[in-house]
């Protein structure tokens, strides 16, 4: 029989856990889009090993499991004289991992604006970078958006690999306060509705966002 009351006394917990779980999310994905931008911006220059190392980043953390790049980075590290705290350490693995995603988004949001507009302002003299940061990249940003906030509501759920390495966010909680309690339906259940709602609180603000950007474009 479930038995929904005993997780009403552990609501302020999972409510605290929700925060550091929002925390890891935000700052991966601010992360990430720093290095999105990094690697996009080496990708398509035109000096080689630039885009060589950009490729082989982007291949290489698509292509291997999240689960072990928080391994590498929180048990790995330290061999070699790096400790990073498991907040940190959850941080970092889950933004240099959507920096491979966000570079591929921001890659096709480059790709669909029109060469034309690089080439006009090639024509008025702007240098190159100054094109990138003035011109294509904010464009680039604008219709990438969307892709952009598919990928911050994959880190939010994400975050939840980040137990594994001791980091009291929801699912961890979650887990001790079931255990504790031999109620796992209930308290799973529970942090997936506090999932959902952090989830649609995410598709929200970035839907607003989308709105304001498009406005401002008109």
């Amino acid at each position: 029989m479930l038995d929904f009351s005993l997780v009403k006394k552990y609501i302020p917990f999972l409510l605290e856990a929700s925060v550091t779980t929002l925390e890891i999310a935000i700052l991966s994905l601010i992360l990430g889009l720093v290095l999105g931008i990094i690697i996009v911006v080496m990708k398509i220059s035109k000096f080689k090993p630039l885009s060589l190392f950009a490729d082989f980043y982007i291949w290489t953390l698509r292509g291997t499991p999240l689960l072990v790049q928080l391994f590498l980075v929180y048990f790995g590290l330290p061999q070699i004289g790096i400790e990073l705290s498991p907040f940190v350490a959850s941080v970092c693995a889950l933004g240099i991992n959507a920096g491979a995603y966000i570079a591929e988004i921001l890659r096709g949001g480059i790709l669909s604006i029109p060469k034309g507009q690089m080439e006009a302002a090639q024509s008025l003299g702007l240098s190159y970078p100054t094109i990138m940061r003035r011109i294509i990249l904010p464009q680039a940003l604008r219709v990438s958006i969307p892709a952009i906030g598919n990928e911050s509501i994959t880190l939010l759920k994400d975050s939840s690999l980040a137990s594994l390495v001791t980091v009291s966010e929801l699912m961890m909680t979650s887990q001790r306060f079931a255990s504790t309690n031999y109620a796992f339906i209930e308290f799973y259940i529970t942090a997936a509705i506090f999932y959902l709602f952090m989830t649609t609180i995410f598709t929200f603000v970035l839907r607003k966002v989308e709105f304001r950007m498009s406005m401002s474009e008109r």
